[in-house]
């Protein structure tokens, strides 16, 4: 009986904290509390991310700048916070750490929340009936009709290689 009541104390103590943080202990608190960056280690400045924007981008620009420690998952895991700000951030802190096992499950669940933020690519058929404006020459027409075509060949290629990676 006194075993029942000390776990449904524990478990309304961690609904009423928040995210089952407890008393603001470290290693609950942090993504990755075992890991220790090199002395003297001193991250790079980082593009940051305010929840606006295309994730994917973001995602590729920080892992790009990880030069020397980005193959250390942890590192890469531990030094994500300091990408973001704003609304990313204020996302990223609400989590519990404790769900992101590894790196792909934070990039994974970062593309889905800001997924939405994405800009619309157009398909094929928009190009298709894509029209000179009055107002536009002809080379200013191709300029801005192969601007679009290259999304949309982006976009397919995208997909193309998703298929064949996942």
């Amino acid at each position: 009986m006194a075993e029942e009541l000390k776990k449904m104390t524990g478990r309304v103590q961690s609904v009423k904290g928040g995210k089952g943080v407890n008393d603001g202990n470290y290693k609950d608190l942090c993504i990755q509390p075992d890991v220790v960056l090199l002395e003297g280690y001193k991250p790079p400045k980082f593009e940051m991310f305010d929840g606006t924007g295309d994730p994917k981008v973001h995602l590729r620009t920080y892992c790009d700048k990880l030069i020397g420690v980005g193959k250390n998952e942890q590192i890469r895991m531990k030094l994500f916070m300091r990408s973001l700000t704003k609304n990313a951030l204020s996302w990223y802190i609400s989590q519990n750490p404790k769900k992101w096992t590894n790196w792909v499950s934070i990039a994974s669940n970062f593309m889905d929340i800001f997924r939405f933020n994405k800009e619309n690519v157009p398909d094929v058929f928009y190009i298709q009936n894509l029209k000179n404006m009055l107002t536009e020459t002809f080379c200013e027409y191709a300029t801005h009709w192969r601007s679009e075509a290259a999304k949309v060949r982006s976009s397919l290629e995208e997909e193309q290689m998703n298929k064949f990676f996942f």
